[in-house]
């Protein structure tokens, strides 16, 4: 084949190939730009109650009854399989349900809530989020600068001491407090008991009662912390409270009313209960295991 012929086919192929992307532009051009309003999700949201409570098992032998089942419980069951693993709408729950969680671990309580209770912030040791969540101990610490402040603002020597905390769910603390804060605050009142000045403690956790107690000096001490997340469950809430904690007082010396929002127990009944735990405590001067035993 002569030189000349060569020259020829490779300008031929580069003229095909710049036809083409001169082509490929006009597409690119004529296309209209993607509009966020005009973005097409086909797929129902996995989160509603209609989707939740959709079996996925095909031809189920008692429809009613995994029906009646599915909604007796929060567990998950009756999603199916598609062979030998989790179907789309169960793996596309999951995932959301781990969303919510992973959201209520970072989730900072509501700035406006705490003022309209009336409730100063202090802060534990963990100085951030990914410190607390690495190093537990540091959340049961007050800072110098928090220690300081409780001794400046906080009735000393009160029958009882409530404090709040975030916990592992800071949307706990926004979903209960409102309704649960003036049901212990009257509860306590009307059983004529004192109570100390409330605060809120973030990156708190439940060893804090010890630190706090040091400061002032409560018969009871009780802390609102929000509970570990589970799977599409943020909300929950629960108050731990210690007879006299002291600095070496552990989980052993202590009470726990656990579970606390609209779907377990109800947060007005909750307040109710710790003021009838907190009378029994001050009445037998015990908590934790000794209360047991009297």
């Amino acid at each position: 084949m002569q030189e000349v012929d060569i020259q020829a086919i490779v300008e031929t192929v580069l003229a095909e190939l710049k036809a083409a992307e001169g082509a490929a532009v006009d597409i690119a051009q004529a296309a209209p730009e993607a509009d966020g309003d005009d973005l097409q999700i086909d797929l129902d949201d996995p989160t509603l109650p209609a989707a939740r409570q959709r079996p996925g098992i095909e031809r189920p032998i008692n429809p009613d009854g995994l029906r009646a089942l599915m909604a007796a419980t929060p567990a998950r069951i009756g999603v199916g399989r598609s062979g030998p693993r989790p179907r789309t709408a169960a793996n596309l729950l999951f995932l959301a349900d781990h969303g919510v969680t992973q959201d209520a671990l970072m989730h900072e309580v509501d700035a406006d809530l705490l003022e309209e209770l009336g409730l100063f912030s202090v802060e534990s040791m963990a100085a951030d989020r990914q410190t607390y969540l690495k190093r537990p101990d540091l959340g049961r610490k007050l800072t110098e600068a928090a220690k300081a402040v409780l001794r400046d603002r906080c009735t000393k020597n009160p029958d009882v001491q409530v404090f709040v905390g975030d916990g592992l769910s800071g949307a706990a603390i926004d979903h209960n407090l409102r309704q649960i804060m003036p049901v212990l605050q009257q509860g306590l009142n009307s059983a004529g008991l004192s109570l100390g000045t409330p605060f809120f403690v973030k990156n708190a956790r439940v060893g804090l009662l010890n630190d706090v107690n040091g400061i002032v000096d409560a018969k009871v001490c009780a802390i609102l912390i929000g509970e570990r997340p589970g799977l599409a469950r943020a909300q929950s809430m629960s108050i731990y409270l210690g007879f006299r904690p002291r600095p070496d007082s552990t989980d052993a010396n202590r009470d726990a009313i656990c579970n606390i929002y609209e779907g377990g127990l109800n947060p007005l009944e909750a307040g109710a209960h710790a003021v009838q735990l907190i009378q029994k405590m001050i009445r037998d001067r015990a908590s934790g295991v000794e209360l047991k035993m009297v």
